[in-house]
């Protein structure tokens, strides 16, 4: 399920990313979302990255997705107490701070929550415990 909730979510970001680029009254220089030419570049990035990390798997595309969650709400702390752009980059507004918010929450309950097939752990052949049957 992390795969296909990566790879959807990946989608948007790079089409988010283009139509950032593209004179739209959603998102973009004039639109109800600010952006500029750093802020788009960002959003392909981060759907190009959510694309590759599905293509490897499930636990790598949870994994990308509790990442982003965790820097989407760094970005969203440092867009309220910062002033625009954030960084000295990226244009944004407060819709955009909010946006941020629940594009963290969400990325992160869904990383967290679908984080795909663990990897095997190595038998250490001591019994159950490991540590020589001794519990």
């Amino acid at each position: 399920m992390a795969k296909k909730l990566a790879m959807i979510l990946g989608i948007v970001f790079v089409i988010v990313g283009v139509l950032g680029f593209i004179e739209n009254p959603i998102v973009g220089e004039y639109g109800y979302f600010m952006t500029n030419a750093v802020h788009n570049l960002a959003h392909l990035l981060i759907g190009i990255i959510m694309l590759v990390m599905a293509s490897k798997g499930e636990a790598s595309a949870a994994m990308s997705m509790t990442i982003f969650g965790v820097v989407y709400l760094l970005l969203a702390v440092l867009g309220f107490v910062m002033s625009s752009p954030l960084l000295g980059l990226v244009e944004y507004n407060a819709a955009d701070n909010w946006l941020h918010v629940v594009l963290g929450v969400v990325l992160l309950v869904l990383g967290m929550t679908n984080k795909g097939s663990a990897p095997a752990m190595p038998s250490s052949g001591m019994g159950g415990s490991g540590m020589g049957g001794m519990n």
